[in-house]
C-alpha cells in the first residue's frame, strides 16, 4: 500500500545534520518504494509544523517518518505532538522514547530485568572540578544525547578540567560510568525480532560522534565474530530491553563486551537507542540488509508498523 509520507528531519539538537542525511537516505528509500514523499526541516516553530502536518481543508500526510535525532526529536516531545494531532509516526511511543533517551532511567530499567550495565552513578557536572568521581578510566555521558555526543573517555594523564568544561552544553548532571573494556557491538531489533550481532572495530581510540559517521573510520562485523552464547545473549537482551520499555517500530541496542572474562560474564548493555541512525553507514539498516532487507523494503516496513494515535 502506497502512502503520503512526510519525512520530519534536522531539528536544533547537536544531531541536526545527521538527521539531515537519515531523513534524505529514507525519503530515497521510500520513493523508491512507491510512497509519495515530502521531506520537512523540522524548526523551532511548532504553529508551522500543525499546519504543515494538519492543513486546513486537508491534505495532509498519511503517515510521519521521523528521522530526527537527539532532543525534542527522539525523547518523547515530538511524539507528543503526534499523538495530540492523531498523526501516525514511525518508532516508538512517547514513554519508551523518553525513558530511552533518559540514561540514568534506562539503566533502571535494564537493571530490574537483571541486565548487567556498567558500574555508574549521577553526579553535578561541576563535580569533575573537585576530581575523579571514580577510579581511571571512566566514561563522561550527558544524560539525554544520542550519536555519543559529549561522550568523553577518562584515562590516565587525561584532563579533566576540559571535560568538565566540554560539558557545559549539555546540563548541569553527568553520567559517570567505569570503562568496559573489550568489544563493542550492537543488535538492531525489528518488532519482536532480534536481527543481528554486529561488531563495531573503530581505528580511532573509541567509537566517538566521528567514528560514527565517518567513512573508514569503523569496520563493522556482521555476524559478529564471537562465542555464540555471547552473541545469543546479546540478542535476548536487546529484545527484552525493546519490550520492556514498550518500544515499537526499529531499535538499536548498544552492548560492550569484556572478552577476558569467562563465558558471557562480561557482557553489558549501555543503551537502547529508539531511533537509530539511517545514513549511509547506519548499523540498522546494514542487518537488515544482512538479513535480505532491502532498504526500500525497510523503508515500507517502517511505515507499515507505525503507531496509530486514537
Amino acid at each position: 500500500m502506497n502512502r503520503k509520507v512526510a519525512v520530519l528531519m534536522g531539528g536544533w539538537s547537536p544531531e541536526r545534520e545527521v538527521s539531515l542525511v537519515s531523513g534524505k537516505a529514507c525519503a530515497e528509500g521510500l520513493r523508491e518504494g512507491g510512497h509519495d514523499v515530502v521531506e520537512y526541516d523540522v524548526k523551532r516553530d511548532l504553529r508551522a509544523l500543525i499546519d504543515f502536518l494538519r492543513p486546513v481543508g486537508g491534505g495532509g500526510p498519511d503517515v510521519v517518518f521521523n528521522a530526527l535525532h537527539g532532543k525534542y526529536g527522539e525523547d518523547g516531545c515530538i511524539q507528543g505532538v503526534l499523538e495530540v494531532l492523531a498523526v501516525p509516526y514511525t518508532h516508538s511511543g512517547v514513554l519508551p522514547s523518553a525513558i530511552a533517551m533518559d540514561k540514568p532511567m534506562a539503566r533502571h530499567v535494564f537493571t530490574s530485568l537483571g541486565l548487567r550495565v556498567a558500574q555508574g552513578k549521577v553526579i553535578e557536572r561541576h563535580a569533575l572540578a573537585s576530581g575523579d568521581p571514580m577510579p581511571r578510566p571512566y566514561v563522561v555521558k550527558p544524560i539525554d544525547q544520542g550519536s555519543s555526543v559529549g561522550v568523553h573517555i577518562v584515562r590516565e594523564g587525561d584532563n579533566l578540567a576540559a571535560v568538565e568544561v566540554a560539558e557545559v552544553a549539555f546540563g548541569e548532571k553527568v553520567l559517570v560510568e567505569k570503562f568496559v573494556p573489550g568489544r563493542e557491538l550492537t543488535v538492531a531489533v525489528m518488532g519482536d525480532r532480534a536481527v543481528a550481532v554486529t561488531e563495531l572495530r573503530p581505528r580511532t581510540r573509541f567509537y566517538d560522534y566521528e567514528a560514527k559517521y565517518t567513512d573508514g573510520i569503523t569496520e563493522h562485523l556482521v555476524p559478529a565474530p564471537i562465542p555464540e552464547e555471547v552473541y545469543e545473549l546479546a540478542k535476548q537482551w536487546a529484545l527484552a530491553a525493546h519490550q520492556a520499555l514498550g518500544c515499537s517500530g526499529l531499535t538499536r541496542a548498544d552492548l560492550r563486551w569484556d572478552d577476558s572474562k569467562p563465558g558471557t560474564a562480561g557482557l553489558v548493555i549501555l543503551e537502547l537507542n529508539t531511533q537509530p541512525g539511517m545514513t549511509p553507514l547506519s548499523l540498522a539498516p546494514e542487518q537488515a540488509r544482512w538479513a535480505g532487507i532491502s532498504w526500500p523494503a525497510l523503508m515500507t516496513w517502517m511505515v507499515d508498523h507505525a503507531r496509530h494515535p486514537t
